[in-house]
């Protein structure tokens, strides 16, 4: 017969592992995980967004910064012919990452791809706009 341990995995245990501070922290730590590859003329960025659909992302450009954004929402009502959940793991909520990419890029510049979980966006290297430099004064009084 097996049963649940009361022991611990070690003498100081992660804090945030412990159920006090439920489960959402580890779900959410699961989303998002991302590898930025720099290539010849790009970069490359591997996103993980297991359990969403093409359908549940969205990216954007705002101020210079690329924004991932995906929405999974699962009907709370939703009960089985037996009867209601009793512990329902599956994730419900949304997700946000942000990249500073520069203002010289726009949405038409990222070419993007979702396949498996995997949102791959290329991202093209343009050179920053050089601003003409302006010597600004402060006004001393007196």
């Amino acid at each position: 017969m097996l049963m649940p341990s009361i022991f611990r995995k070690g003498f100081i245990d992660d804090v945030f592992e412990d159920d006090f501070f439920g489960d959402n922290l580890k779900k959410q730590s699961s989303f998002g995980k991302t590898d930025i590859k720099e290539l010849k003329d790009n970069y490359l960025l591997e996103i993980e967004l297991p359990g969403f659909n093409k359908e549940d992302i969205k990216a954007e450009i705002n101020n210079g910064y690329l924004i991932i954004t995906a929405a999974h929402n699962e009907n709370k009502d939703e009960k089985d012919k037996e009867g209601k959940y009793i512990r329902k793991e599956r994730y419900t909520g949304q997700f946000t990452r942000s990249f500073y990419i520069g203002d010289n890029i726009t949405q038409e510049d990222i070419k993007g791809k979702f396949e498996n979980g995997l949102l791959k966006l290329e991202v093209p290297k343009k050179e920053a706009k050089e601003l003409a430099e302006e010597k600004k004064y402060i006004q001393i009084e007196g």
